[in-house]
């Protein structure tokens, strides 16, 4: 039978969502029930704020989370069973179309379907209000106490890995790390310059130190972010602020990086990224911007210093393989993700939470619809 649950709706874009009491279906036959324990606040949830992406509205969002399974539908698997603990993915994959086939699974047909329809994977909803439906934002919605996912849209989650830790990791650590591990590779001496020292930065920056770059630079407008980074491995840092990153950077690394993540999505820190690299150096995309945004390069300088831009999605992983190397790095001490997690904010906090992320709160905010621990 349908539940009432608390859930964060956003009903017009450039207003706060609001905590409200909707109605949340049972699980379909392949879905599955998951009490959140905590979701990650990330800025992509802020662009859909500001309309500056887009989804069907009303909506609940949020898309970094972690949970406990509650319910379980009568065509799952069996691979996750009620009482387990599980990561959400807002990219989940079939398995059968082309791109999952040649191993991108992020890239699956169905990641679109969840995005465009602001349903699951059968396009529809499992929410809803007096008014109608409620839409989902990527198949996830983590902003609720609980929420149906397609049993595609998990990943398990050991019992010794704190939730909070679990839910960035669906998403920013994934992120990061996965650009290090996935696009990067191998890096042992190389010099690496990650700009943004957000969420997703950061875990790019720990991802590159345990690939050995070196010099490591974080460049960010904050001064404290840039001081994490440092905590986090970065060898150098660059305060990007009334002068030209891009000089500071090369008296680093003379010549140029062979490697700069841009994890800002802006045109200009883009533009910027292209000229930090040396000859045959690449720059990866990884932060998303509004709608319809575009960068200036200059195609001499593409051309003739072979200059490479690439983007990455969800640090291009696959995340039932990506995610458990995380979760055992975490418990090596290889990766230090407690250092990212910032304030905890109630459900009922979510707007000062956002509020937070704008004014460039340091570190990942969390959200923990039971309450915030002590």
């Amino acid at each position: 039978m349908p539940s009432l649950i608390h859930a964060a709706v956003l009903r017009q874009t450039g207003e706060p969502p609001r905590i409200e009491q909707i109605e949340l279906a049972d699980p379909g036959p392949e879905e599955i029930l998951v009490e959140i324990e905590a979701a990650g606040v990330c800025h992509s949830d802020l662009h859909y704020l500001r309309g500056e992406l887009r989804c069907p509205l009303p909506v609940v969002p949020g898309h970094e989370g972690a949970g406990r399974v509650r319910a379980v539908g009568e065509r799952t698997s069996g691979a996750i069973r009620v009482g387990d603990r599980v990561a959400l993915l807002w990219r989940p994959n079939c398995g059968r179309c082309r791109q999952c086939m040649v191993g991108a699974p992020i890239l699956c047909e169905m990641g679109a379907v969840q995005a465009q329809s602001g349903g699951l994977l059968d396009g529809t909803t499992r929410m809803r209000d007096t008014d109608g439906p409620v839409h989902h934002l990527l198949g996830a919605s983590s902003f609720a106490e609980r929420v149906v996912v397609h049993e595609r849209s998990v990943v398990p989650v050991p019992d010794d890995i704190p939730a909070e830790i679990a839910a960035i990791a669906g998403c920013a650590v994934i992120t990061g790390v996965g650009v290090a591990r996935n696009v990067i590779g191998r890096c042992l001496g190389e010099p690496v310059v990650v700009i943004g020292a957000g969420g997703v930065g950061l875990a790019a920056v720990m991802g590159a130190k345990l690939s050995g770059a070196h010099p490591l630079i974080a460049v960010d407008v904050d001064e404290d972010k840039l001081a994490l980074a440092r905590r986090l491995g970065a060898t150098h840092t660059v305060l990007a602020g009334d002068g030209d990153p891009v000089d500071d950077v090369l008296a680093l690394a003379p010549g140029g990086a062979a490697w700069v993540v841009e994890a800002v999505g802006r045109p200009q820190t883009l533009t910027t990224a292209v000229r930090m690299l040396r000859p045959l150096g690449t720059a990866v995309a990884v932060g998303l911007g509004a709608v319809g945004q575009t960068f200036d390069v200059p195609i001499n300088e593409l051309v003739q210093r072979q200059k490479k831009i690439v983007g990455s999605l969800y640090g291009s992983s696959v995340p039932a393989l990506d995610l458990p190397a995380i979760f055992e790095l975490y418990r090596a001490g290889l990766l230090p993700l407690d250092e990212l997690i910032g304030t905890r904010y109630r459900l009922d906090g979510v707007n000062e939470a956002f509020a937070a992320l704008a004014a460039g709160a340091v570190g990942r905010a969390v959200i923990v619809p039971g309450g915030v621990p002590a």
